[in-house]
């Protein structure tokens, strides 16, 4: 709370409020304002630039598939390759244990 709000809070009675101490200042409930601030606008750009990049990275899928490549695929293959070798040999075990199971091969 400003002081501006604490003079109309206090307008027509008789107590005064304390003023505000420069410790306390944008403090509230013990959280220092500033800060929570600026982690709040850290995130906003963040998420600013996620949007950004999000948007790049659909034109990037729109011209592949424009070249004739299908963009489920290469998702597909994009997540293969973020995957360790040993666990994406064991994704591909079980997808093949799986298919088995209910006939797909």
């Amino acid at each position: 709370m400003n002081p501006a709000d604490n003079a109309a809070l206090n307008a027509g009675s008789s107590e005064t409020a304390a003023p505000e101490t420069p410790a306390s200042a944008g403090r509230a409930g013990g959280i220092a304002g500033d800060i929570l601030r600026a982690y709040v606008e850290r995130i906003e750009r963040l998420e600013e630039e996620k949007k950004a990049l999000a948007a790049d990275i659909r034109e990037v899928y729109a011209e592949a598939k424009g070249n004739g490549y299908d963009p489920k695929i290469m998702r597909k293959l994009i997540a293969l390759r973020r995957m360790d070798q040993a666990d994406r040999r064991e994704e591909e075990e079980l997808l093949d244990v799986y298919r088995r199971a209910i006939g797909m091969i």
